[in-house]
């Protein structure tokens, strides 16, 4: 898999492996073969992990924080964990928090914030200081469509400023909305990759789904007798 500026999304049922993927590419846990290389770099022991972290933005599915942090202390505390310099720090957890629009509840409390306002937090914590690579983790799950609105918007600003993205989810139609290219996953193996049209194009008529994307995606698939 080459990873390049735009935004991946990764499609499997649970189990495929979309996960373990994300956390090996975050430097999380090592690869069980082969080899990883972020931004050029090859990543063969905890010393070059922690040489490449500073140009990754890792989002998990559930991530952890403390509830009394502000919105600006915690997108700061990640800033410092991901080695951000000092001298810029201030202003880049500024410009992150900006960015998925929080400037305005910057002081307050995660624990005071709504659902979505806390995935955007998050998506600013992971986006803090530019890194060059940056992985979301089902970043949606929970949203309503309103919110899921706001993150696709935010998305899109990424890949305008030439971020890569890898995106990990389960609803097709935010695959649909805001990825350039598509990877299915099935037992822990790329099984297709492409632009989401080209899996549309995929589609067998006698697969059932509600859109053309979904229906690609599933003859997939079923093709190599997965289950959804």
């Amino acid at each position: 898999m080459d990873v390049k500026p735009g935004v991946l999304g990764l499609l499997g049922p649970n189990g495929a492996g979309k996960t373990t993927l994300l956390r090996t590419l975050a430097t999380a846990i090592p690869p069980r073969q082969g080899t990883v290389r972020i931004c050029g770099s090859l990543v063969d022991s905890s010393r070059a992990a922690r040489r490449v972290r500073h140009n990754i933005g890792y989002l998990p599915q559930h991530f952890g924080f403390y509830p009394s942090f502000s919105v600006y202390d915690f997108v700061r505390y990640c800033a410092w964990l991901r080695g951000v310099p000092g001298s810029t720090v201030d202003a880049a957890v500024h410009e992150a928090i900006e960015f998925v629009d929080l400037a305005s509840r910057r002081k307050d409390t995660l624990k005071s914030l709504s659902g979505g306002m806390v995935r955007r937090c998050g998506i600013a914590s992971a986006i803090v200081g530019w890194p060059r690579l940056v992985l979301l983790d089902e970043p949606t799950v929970g949203l309503d469509p309103a919110q899921r609105l706001e993150f696709r918007s935010v998305i899109r600003r990424l890949r305008e400023a030439g971020t890569a993205v890898v995106l990990s989810t389960h609803l097709v139609e935010d695959v649909a909305a805001v990825c350039d290219t598509v990877s299915v996953l099935h037992e822990g193996r790329m099984i297709w990759q492409g632009p989401p049209d080209r899996l549309a194009a995929s589609a067998r008529p006698e697969v059932e789904a509600d859109t053309p994307l979904e229906r690609g995606y599933m003859s997939v698939l079923t093709r190599r007798g997965a289950t959804p």
